[in-house]
């Protein structure tokens, strides 16, 4: 199975490009949950994403109500600046769903409040609003690959030795 990442109503493409290029690097699937703020046509989703989009293994779903019907029983960590857990404190499992909300709102209110066990937030210091969406997938991808040994992944480089 392995790590999968939901972007739940995204707004800015550069974001979505980022995003998928980071799954497509870690063999993450990547599941996007419409409406999105974009097209998947558009070209700055395309230009940063690169040349990573023929790895990319991507969903799609017409709201988070059909994504939670097909996955709301699974192991799902919410991602937002108001839980009290720290993403670190977290054993997460292999085949974990880290979800993340629109840029300009985060997740919906009533879900977190229905799990507010399974909430997880990246620590900033007093006055910083958020962390761009991009690098928070990022941190949580690769905090949930690193607790996993990065199994799947090449842990070395090509320098001689």
């Amino acid at each position: 199975m392995g790590l999968h990442i939901v972007l739940v109503e995204p707004e800015i493409p550069q974001n979505t490009g980022n995003i998928a290029r980071t799954c497509a690097a870690t063999g993450a699937e990547l599941h996007l949950v419409a409406p999105l703020g974009f097209s998947l046509e558009d070209k700055y989703l395309k230009r940063a994403g690169l040349d990573y989009w023929d790895m990319l293994t991507m969903r799609r779903y017409p709201s988070l109500d059909d994504f939670m019907e097909e996955h709301g029983g699974k192991s799902l960590y919410l991602v937002t600046t108001k839980a009290r857990q720290v993403y670190s404190d977290v054993t997460y499992p292999e085949d974990a769903y880290l979800l993340f909300g629109k840029e300009t709102a985060g997740l919906p209110e009533d879900l977190l409040m229905a799990r507010p066990g399974q909430c997880v937030r990246i620590p900033m210091i007093e006055g910083a609003r958020s962390l761009n969406l991009s690098n928070a997938v990022a941190i949580l991808a690769y905090e949930c690959l690193r607790q996993q040994g990065f199994a799947h992944m090449r842990r070395f480089g090509h320098f001689p030795e």
